[in-house]
Formats: structure tokens, sequence, C-alpha cells
């Protein structure tokens, strides 16, 4: 037998992080597109955004995500990231203990720089991560406009 030490305000600080966990998500729907919300997924993958000289770098982890469940698109100045990560069928469901992992579709937007070339996007996945990769174009240059009198 096992001495387990009392803790009255796990139960609490578990439903405070429930809570705020529903209220980021909720937030997060400020990244509509076309309608979507990034609350209607279940789940939401990390997402690390890098810069180097030449280009921009969205890293997403997606760990038990085929690729071809997966649709990246640059539209209107918006990058996209849409897909679904597919429960396990057991066909015993006996025995299973605790599940904690989450399933089903979701949805990720970014706003686009200006200075993204949209055509020359490019994506892989290796292991569980999704690298796109958005090259930077020649900053335009900015014009001055007469006002005329």
């Amino acid at each position: 037998m096992s001495l387990m030490k009392y803790q009255p305000w796990s139960m609490f600080d578990q439903l405070h992080r429930d809570i705020n966990q529903l209220f980021d998500r909720r937030m997060a729907s400020d990244e509509d597109v076309d309608g979507l919300s990034s609350f209607a997924g279940a789940w939401r993958p990390a997402v690390d955004i890098k810069e180097n000289d030449k280009a921009f770098l969205v890293v997403a982890d997606i760990p038990g995500v085929n690729p071809a469940d997966i649709d990246v698109a640059a539209r209107n100045g918006q990058l996209t990231i849409k897909g679904e990560r597919r429960q396990e069928k057991d066909s015993e469901q006996e025995g299973v203990h605790r599940v904690e992992r989450s399933y089903g579709s979701f949805f990720r937007s970014f706003a686009l720089p200006e200075n993204v070339d949209a055509d020359a996007i490019a994506a892989k996945a290796n292991n569980g991560v999704l690298e796109i990769t958005l090259p930077k174009t020649e900053t335009p240059s900015t014009r001055k406009i007469k006002i005329e009198q």
C-alpha cells in the first residue's frame, strides 16, 4: 500500500487550467478566415515563426498527422494550415486507462507580410514537424507621390 499526499486544492487547480485553456481557445478565434475559427478544432498545433535574411520559416508540431491530411494555402494575404489527426481505432476498448491525446480537425491562420513571395512558398513534413518556408521578395521601394495644386 502506498501513501498519497492529500492535496485539497488539486481539483481546483485542474479546473482553473481547463477554464484557461477554454478561454485561450476562444480568444484565438480572432484568427478567423472564411468563417472558420481556430476554436472549431479539438486541438491546435504549436507553431514557431522564425525569420532570416532570405525567408520566414513556420514550424508546426503535427505528431501523428499524415501529411496527406494537411492543407497549406496562401490566399488574400493569409497563410492557413488545416488538417486532421485521426483517432486510432482499437479493436479492444478494454484495458484503456487514460486517453489524453487530442484528435480531430485543426486550423491555424497567419497574416503574411507584404514581402513574401506567395508563389514560391514550400512545405515539407518530417518526423511530426511541418516546415513551411516563405521566401522573401525584394522590398518594394517607396515612391513619393506629388500632390498637385
